[in-house]
């Protein structure tokens, strides 16, 4: 075993490592007593909902709260947790918690886990992400659960308030409320200022990346002192959340918001935008929004949240690298700037591939599952752009999938998990080409 580790690279400990989670998992929610009926799941739906839980997506194939116990849930929101904040992770703060020495190996599976700049400071950064998450987990909890109790009771109510606490967290958009309309979310709740509010902050929250706390926590609001990669994380966010928000308004305010009061079309506006961006919840019923709003809707799941996040998608920073790329190229310029920095041509190659790599699995899935059901063009890309992102938003055809399909889905939710790039270089192993130039040669662009 300890050969083997040395073997793998740091890429191939991260993929193996969230295969063998799915897996455990998957063997945990077959078990009769995680059925709310008291009988075995069958494999491939146990193993599409572990995948769905440890890859923080959220799309069901069976309702949470009707078909899982108090077992299954408890299972669910563990693999919720350990996905969310990565497994190694946790594993370094059991370790530090035990006075376990970390060797130099596991700091740089950390590093590559988290998606962390440099290995310097890693494990006080793994101690922040803990202690930063109880924090917020817990305020949150307390606050949904003085929401619920008085509705469900007060045991009940408090395992609502831990469990929508988590998943809204961890953006994976698993959710109770089948207990008042199967696979309704929180559609009964699109008024409410506590649910709506304490969600949001938590999804926002949890989905910027843990650098991110990491910066404001030593900076505070000395915004100057800012990392590049501080400062375009929460300026994209805030475009894309309010941005995202005004034209889901424009789109439907005559349509599905209009026999809404003003507070429920404003949050829901707020809700739809900031639940798209990977978390998986909703407020209003998906497969009755407009055409537009749906593509709206798939271009908010595409990009997805912030590397080293509980988010998915291909990221705020390489949507950003990448219309800046374009904005030099257009006006002849030398170099990209932002926020005047120089961007490195290492993350425009990076983004570039992570952009294309994606598009490539968005494409092919598409075509493969259409081939294989009747499902609309609309429906499936739709559906497929869920999984790649992590986001867990459905039109409804989820339940109704083919067993083929449902690999389809379960691989596409695994690679948005890791990174699309973190799978395919772990593939690579430690062979690398050598450093050799061949000659130049021009060809036609465009």
């Amino acid at each position: 075993m300890q050969l083997l580790y040395k073997k793998l690279t740091q890429t191939q400990m991260i993929v193996i490592g969230y295969v063998l989670i799915i897996l455990l998992g998957s063997i945990f929610l077959m078990l009769p007593i995680s059925s709310r009926e008291g009988v075995g799941t069958p494999f491939l739906d146990a193993l599409f909902t572990s995948t769905s839980s440890a890859c923080v997506t959220g799309l069901i194939v069976v309702d949470t709260w009707t078909h899982w116990s108090l077992f299954g849930q408890v299972v669910i929101l563990v693999l919720i947790q350990i996905g969310g904040m990565g497994f190694m992770t946790l594993g370094v703060y059991v370790a530090i918690v035990l006075r376990r020495k970390i060797g130099l190996r596991t700091r740089g599976i950390l590093q590559e886990s988290i998606n962390s700049m440099q290995i310097g400071g890693i494990v006080k950064l793994a101690k922040k992400i803990m202690k930063g998450t109880i924090l917020f987990e817990s305020v949150g909890a307390l606050m949904l659960a003085l929401r619920f109790i008085p509705k469900f009771g007060f045991w009940r109510g408090v395992w609502y308030g831990i469990f929508h606490s988590v998943s809204a967290f961890c953006n994976a958009g698993f959710d109770l409320m089948g207990c008042e309309e199967q696979y309704g979310s929180f559609t009964a709740y699109a008024g409410d200022w506590i649910i709506n509010l304490v969600i949001m902050a938590l999804i926002i929250i949890g989905g910027i990346g843990f650098f991110v706390w990491n910066d404001v926590t030593i900076h505070k609001f000395d915004i100057k002192r800012y990392s590049l990669h501080t400062k375009i994380v929460l300026l994209t966010t805030g475009i894309l959340i309010f941005s995202g928000a005004a034209l889901f308004y424009l789109i439907e305010r005559n349509h599905i918001l209009a026999d809404m009061s003003t507070t429920e079309q404003i949050f829901s506006s707020f809700f739809n935008s900031v639940t798209a961006r990977t978390a998986g919840f909703n407020t209003t019923d998906t497969a009755a929004l407009q055409e537009s709003s749906k593509f709206l809707t798939m271009i908010l799941m595409f990009i997805g949240g912030s590397p080293g996040s509980t988010a998915g998608g291909i990221k705020t920073t390489t949507l950003v690298v990448l219309a800046v790329y374009v904005k030099a190229n257009l006006k002849q310029q030398a170099c990209c700037n932002v926020f005047n920095r120089r961007l490195d041509d290492g993350a425009i190659r990076k983004a570039s591939t992570v952009l294309c790599t994606n598009l490539f699995l968005t494409i092919t899935a598409t075509m493969v599952l259409m081939s294989l059901q009747s499902f609309g063009l609309t429906d499936t890309l739709f559906e497929v752009i869920s999984a790649m992102g992590t986001v867990g938003m459905s039109t409804g055809i989820t339940r109704d999938i083919c067993a083929f399909s449902q690999v389809v889905l379960i691989f596409l939710m695994y690679c948005g998990r890791i990174g699309s790039l973190t799978f395919a270089l772990s593939l690579r192993g430690h062979k690398h080409d050598a450093p050799v130039k061949q000659p130049a040669e021009k060809i036609m662009i465009g």
